[in-house]
């Protein structure tokens, strides 16, 4: 198993274990897992082409598909 899909289990495990406790682990578990959630669109990010020379959206390419971009 890759270290990201632990990472994906050990953080579902915590969110499971945390819920109604009321010592702000919930919170913690929350906090980590949109932590994680943000690394992962800034890795996507990172892959995303920022447009032309002033950054503005470029027109899509017949047939390419928005959903990468």
């Amino acid at each position: 198993m890759s270290s990201d899909t632990e990472r994906h289990h050990l953080l579902l495990s915590a969110l499971k274990a945390a819920q109604g406790k009321g010592e702000g682990s919930f919170e913690q578990a929350v906090t980590a897992a949109f932590e994680h959630v943000f690394e992962h669109l800034d890795r996507l990010n990172s892959h995303v082409s920022l447009g032309g020379p002033d950054g503005e959206d470029q027109p899509l390419k017949p047939g390419e598909s928005s959903t990468l971009r």
